[in-house]
């Protein structure tokens, strides 16, 4: 596994962090709530919930399309996809994310970004994999397989390269690709790559069935956003 960190302050930071703070999830304590008129308002388009997220549904979070754009609420963490969206062999995943309102549903930063590999999506067994950026200039790199993973660590990552918020409730605007490319799986932020893996650990037990599978959303819970341009290159 390689990281690329933003300066070499965060790689001390990175260093001196107690081990057992690693175990944060990503959104943290606070309850997920529910979203008025919530549901799968795109055409085509299917959600399902963490596994955590115990009693509730995708009827508790909201995808909808905003023109050319998703848009959505949160609720629930949640992953979004549409099974006509499949990609395989090598290839990249990219949209560009804005949290209009920068923690506006919720008291602490939480991520979104982009799925890839997911397989039997909407079961108990689907495993994909996600790289989601905060609005507080760190990422993290994750996934189910189908239990929760982590790579490079369970705490968010700083990088510069992520682009921060002025403040609570002021725009954010996130650039974010996954690739997959011979061996190598990497992630890149507003056109930085952060992170970068070989498929050894990203494939294999516990972790992704493959690389090939549909590509999507996701986002955690409790946080607003809109998606623009997700599409797959090769």
């Amino acid at each position: 596994m390689r990281l690329v960190y933003g300066s070499t302050f965060a790689v001390a930071l990175a260093l001196l962090v107690p081990s057992g703070m690693h175990a944060q999830m990503d959104h943290g304590q606070e309850t997920a709530r529910k979203v008025e008129n919530g549901g799968i308002h795109a055409t085509g388009w299917q959600g399902m919930v963490d596994p955590t997220e115990s009693g509730q549904s995708v009827n508790d979070a909201k995808l909808e399309m905003q023109g050319k754009d998703l848009h959505v609420v949160t609720g629930p963490a949640i992953a979004y996809w549409n099974p006509a969206n499949k990609a395989s062999g090598d290839y990249t995943v990219k949209a560009t994310f804005n949290e209009p309102k920068y923690m506006n549903l919720n008291d602490h930063p939480h991520p979104y970004g982009i799925v890839i590999g997911g397989n039997d999506m909407g079961t108990p067994q689907a495993t994909y994999l996600y790289c989601a950026a905060y609005g507080s200039g760190t990422f993290i790199v994750r996934g189910f397989g189908p239990a929760a993973f982590a790579l490079g660590g369970r705490r968010p990552i700083p990088n510069d390269a992520v682009h921060k918020a002025a403040g609570k409730d002021q725009p954010v605007t996130q650039e974010i690709a996954v690739s997959v490319k011979g061996d190598t799986v990497t992630c890149s932020i507003n056109g930085t790559q952060v992170a970068s893996y070989p498929k050894s650990e990203v494939v294999g037990e516990g972790k992704l069935k493959s690389t090939d599978g549909v590509y999507g959303i996701r986002f955690a819970h409790n946080t607003e956003g809109t998606v623009s341009g997700l599409s797959m290159s090769k």
